[in-house]
């Protein structure tokens, strides 16, 4: 009986926190752009959050509507332009399509640089600062958090045995950073969007192509390529933001109710971040345990001992004097109090 009570009075505590928090907020509608349309990051968390979540939290208040930016015919660099125009008043899209339009996307990112997904979480989280005041100062665009996809790897139509593999292959990427680290490593770097990479990879446009290895897998890589090499060579983290205008029109309370909520958004992404990229590897070797993806016939290949000293090598050598040659002073020191600290490196200006 007691329990029942106890149930009772919960029950009736979340109802009165619902309607409270129902009659301080404004009625609102809000239209969202999501990251990519068939991607687990977009099914299982972003559409749950923006069409349940928060309507739910809110007790009604907040009505949405999301369509992925592919959906939309858009390839993902548009879309913080578009949001800070106005055109898109919520929007989610890839930091490394970024690069272009500053180079202080890139440092939350740089290739090769994060080793596994706790590193990455912990310099993303480091870097919101810098990346809020960018955001709202250059591109009119207010940052409300990130995501982001599985440990990013390189499939290959071929056999592949390490890193050094790479020299003479056309290889997909998706960011200057990885453009380089391909160049580095002796190899040519191809850039086009995630939908048309398996044409590519099929019609041998390029070799090789880089994509998170639960990502490639349910995008169908497994069945045009022959190796994977289960070296994390960058995240791909996910930008959340809106439109500055928009976001100054919204009540304080909104305002507040929002940034609070977008916190389990991005906790529910980065936790699966790590199970996503385990799954990646054994839904594309097709092993028991592969309960996520599709079952391929890929060969997995370890990085050894010699592949990661010469990540951290080209890295010292080549991507991050590079990086700091093409941004600001500012930007430089941002990086190196942030993702710098975190990482245990230093870059030069």
């Amino acid at each position: 009986m007691k329990r029942i009570v106890h149930a009772a009075v919960a029950l009736c505590a979340a109802l009165v926190t619902a309607n409270a928090v129902a009659q301080a907020l404004p009625k609102t509608h809000l239209r969202v752009v999501g990251s990519i349309s068939n991607l687990p990051q977009y099914k299982d968390f972003e559409v749950p959050f923006w069409t349940k979540h928060l309507p739910e939290r809110s007790g009604g208040a907040i009505t949405t509507e999301i369509k992925g930016f592919n959906e939309m015919g858009l390839k993902g660099p548009e879309v913080l332009r578009l949001m800070g125009q106005g055109v898109v008043e919520i929007g989610a899209t890839v930091i490394s399509y970024l690069a272009a339009d500053d180079p202080a996307n890139e440092m939350v990112d740089l290739a090769g640089l994060l080793p596994d997904v706790a590193t990455a979480r912990r310099v993303t989280e480091a870097t919101k600062p810098v990346y809020a005041k960018l955001y709202r100062e250059k591109f009119n665009v207010e940052l409300l958090g990130f995501g982001t996809y599985p440990a990013q790897v390189l499939f290959c139509n071929g056999e592949i045995k390490g890193l050094t593999d790479i020299k003479g292959k056309k290889v997909r990427v998706a960011g200057r950073s990885l453009s380089e680290l391909v160049e580095a490593l002796g190899g040519t770097p191809v850039t086009m969007s995630f939908g048309e990479v398996v044409p590519a990879l099929q019609n041998r446009t390029v070799d090789c192509a880089i994509t998170g290895s639960l990502s490639g897998n349910l995008a169908k890589w497994h069945e045009v390529t022959t190796h994977l090499l289960a070296l994390p060579l960058s995240w791909n983290q996910i930008v959340y933001a809106v439109n500055g205008k928009t976001w100054q029109g919204y009540k304080p309370e909104l305002r507040a109710f929002l940034s609070k909520e977008i916190q389990q958004l991005e906790k529910d992404v980065w936790d699966a971040a790590d199970t996503f990229t385990v799954q990646g590897y054994e839904c594309n070797a097709g092993t028991d345990k592969c309960t996520m993806g599709q079952k391929g016939k890929m060969r997995i290949v370890q990085p050894s001992a010699a592949d990661r000293e010469l990540l951290r090598k080209v890295i010292n050598e080549v991507t991050l004097p590079k990086w700091a040659a093409r941004c600001s002073p500012q930007c430089v020191a941002d990086f190196n109090a942030t993702v710098g600290k975190v990482a245990g490196v230093s870059a030069k200006k």
